[in-house]
């Protein structure tokens, strides 16, 4: 070996050195501060009350809520935000002159939005029903007998038991 490749092969190896070594170098940035905590658990926060909201408007919709809890427990859910975003105000040191809960509705309508694609692909019971029994019908013709080990019913194509993974005849 040259003294060439020699150096070349120290060069890169303290390169590789100096890369490996970059985030034990850098420890200063994982150190946080406690108003930085506060505020990461406010925006955490935020985000839990925007999607209990969701929930119980949802739960609304489906009727599981009745109608003389459900107006108590969403405004109770808005005073909570309210005073939530007010804080997260605080660390931002924004006024508060927007109305709150103005915002918390955009928050949650901003949220919605991407549920509301999910909703639009409904389909109707019948349906559904429908592509049940098909499944049903075709997995009681193809069911071949029952594992020997730990006698989960298998199907005439599964070559290993589901349940224990034994190897199937």
């Amino acid at each position: 070996m040259d003294i060439g490749s020699i150096l070349l092969f120290i060069a890169i190896l303290i390169f590789v050195a100096l890369f490996i070594s970059r985030p034990f170098l850098k420890h200063d940035a994982f150190i946080t501060t406690d108003e930085e905590v506060e505020y990461s658990a406010l925006l955490a926060e935020r985000d839990r009350i925007i999607n209990a909201l969701q929930e119980l408007e949802f739960d609304h919709v489906l009727g599981k809520i009745p109608e003389n809890i459900y107006p108590s427990q969403r405004s109770s859910m808005l005073e909570k935000g309210a005073l939530v975003l007010k804080k997260i105000d605080e660390y931002q040191g924004s006024s508060v002159s927007d109305d709150i809960d103005t915002r918390l509705e955009a928050a949650i309508e901003s949220h919605r939005a991407d549920g509301l694609a999910l909703e639009s692909e409904t389909i109707d019971d019948e349906e559904i029903e429908e592509m049940i029994a098909q499944r049903l019908r075709a997995r009681k013709g193809k069911m071949s007998g029952f594992c020997s080990q730990c006698g989960t019913p298998y199907q005439q194509s599964d070559r290993f038991c589901s349940k224990c993974g034994q190897l199937l005849n």
